[in-house]
């Protein structure tokens, strides 16, 4: 029976976040029309790059990935609350901060295959975190980490806290 709970509670888990996900995707949609050349603000540059890999990344990685010894395991969902000074307040996980809003977070498992989650967020039950905007993704040349950039409403890269929710079949 516990076997059949966690498959369960797994694939309901699973079925949230891919909702959450399209949700989102329909969410963004654009106006059709077109504002004036003059009424509109320029835009910030986006890089859409993360970070080069530095070599302590990569051996804070390798280490983390020796210490977990998982090799194999079922589906699992983790998640890791962080300070936007870049401290983990809670949750599974190792935090790097790079720059203003750039964020590792790495893990003693390979997590290249999940899926993730992040959204900006407070460490304590205290107000509504600031307005702002956050994008995850795989970290480059890093199969136990995941990437987080978070940036203003003006989508300028700034420090914001966050809650990544990491989902591994």
């Amino acid at each position: 029976m516990e076997k059949s709970f966690r498959r369960k509670a797994a694939a309901v888990t699973f079925a949230v976040l891919a909702l959450t996900l399209a949700g989102g995707g329909i969410a963004i949609a654009q106006p059709s029309a077109k504002a004036p050349q003059a009424a509109v603000k320029p835009t910030v540059r986006e890089t859409n790059t993360q970070p080069p890999v530095t070599a302590e990344s990569a051996r804070s990685a390798k280490a983390a990935l020796k210490a977990g010894g998982v090799t194999t395991m079922a589906a699992a969902t983790w998640f890791t609350v962080v300070n936007a000074n870049g401290t983990k307040a809670r949750g599974t996980g190792t935090v790097i901060k790079y720059g203003p809003g750039q964020y590792e977070v790495q893990f003693g498992y390979n997590v290249s295959a999940g899926a993730f989650l992040a959204t900006i967020s407070r460490h304590d039950s205290c107000c509504i975190p600031p307005g702002g905007e956050v994008g995850v993704a795989p970290r480059l040349s890093t199969p136990n980490g995941v990437y987080i950039e978070t940036r203003n409403s003006a989508g300028v890269p700034t420090d914001r806290g966050f809650t990544l929710l990491t989902h591994t079949p």
